[in-house]
């Protein structure tokens, strides 16, 4: 294959363009806030699921707390009762009055009992409510944090974007430049060389591979026509001479 000098090192051109389009795409993909991004909603995950697990035993503590408080009312409401029947007088059998008041100090004890069981959840409940307030500040901490870097991440993608689209710009109109034969070997190469399908000759290194030709090699692309395009025999890359090739 033949091209004019001027279009191989246009070529170099291209290549420059495409390697920083490659820079470019990992940047955006490296980018540190997306391993932030990543932690935090792990950590984001996590405190939903001990949130939701406060909440529910909340919400069963307050079912709880509900029933108790009507037994305990149920109980006094019976008590009372039983102590107007008392004190009204009516009942003068001395086996009903003494069956009355011994009914009167069961639900006594009995009340009791269930008023202690009503404190006892209302404490199960105030440190559940306690957990759900502090859990729910963490959640809103580390959502803003994730707002935060996500704002940041989006802030870096406009930028590389725009740049990216000014490369991208630059390199259709460089790339229309150069013949499209040589241009096609270039993109083949490039698939095949991990982005890199033209080099520079420099001081007698392929840049491409960074290995020195020898003299044999040497002494071939010394005696190749300007306009031949010439390729690494160890790489297999264009090799694009200049004036600083070392020839």
């Amino acid at each position: 294959m033949n091209a004019a000098p001027a279009d191989q090192i246009r070529l170099l051109d291209v290549q420059a363009l495409d390697v920083r389009l490659q820079q470019l795409a990992h940047k955006r993909k490296s980018l540190a806030e997306h391993a932030e991004i990543e932690s935090l909603n792990k950590d984001l995950t996590q405190l939903r699921d001990l949130l939701v697990a406060a909440q529910t035993e909340e919400s069963d503590c307050a079912r709880e707390q509900d029933k108790a408080e009507k037994d305990v009312d149920q109980v006094r409401q019976r008590a009372a009762r039983d102590q107007q029947r008392l004190d009204s007088g009516v009942i003068t059998s001395p086996k009903d009055l003494e069956n009355l008041q011994h009914e009167i100090a069961s639900l006594a004890r009995r009340q009791g009992d269930l008023e202690d069981i009503v404190l006892e959840v209302m404490e199960r409940r105030e440190s559940a409510q306690e957990r759900v307030a502090e859990l729910t500040e963490r959640v809103s901490s580390v959502q803003s944090k994730i707002d935060d870097a996500t704002g940041r991440r989006d802030a870096a993608y406009e930028e590389i974007d725009g740049e990216t689209a000014s490369v991208t710009k630059e390199r259709e109109v460089v790339s229309a430049s150069v013949p499209a034969d040589l241009l096609k070997l270039y993109d083949k190469l490039r698939g095949q060389q991990g982005g890199i399908g033209a080099a520079r000759l420099y001081q007698r290194r392929c840049e491409g591979c960074r290995l020195e030709l020898n003299i044999t090699e040497l002494n071939e692309v010394r005696a190749a026509a300007p306009d031949a395009v010439v390729r690494c025999e160890n790489c297999r890359r264009i090799l694009v001479r200049t004036s600083e090739s070392g020839l």
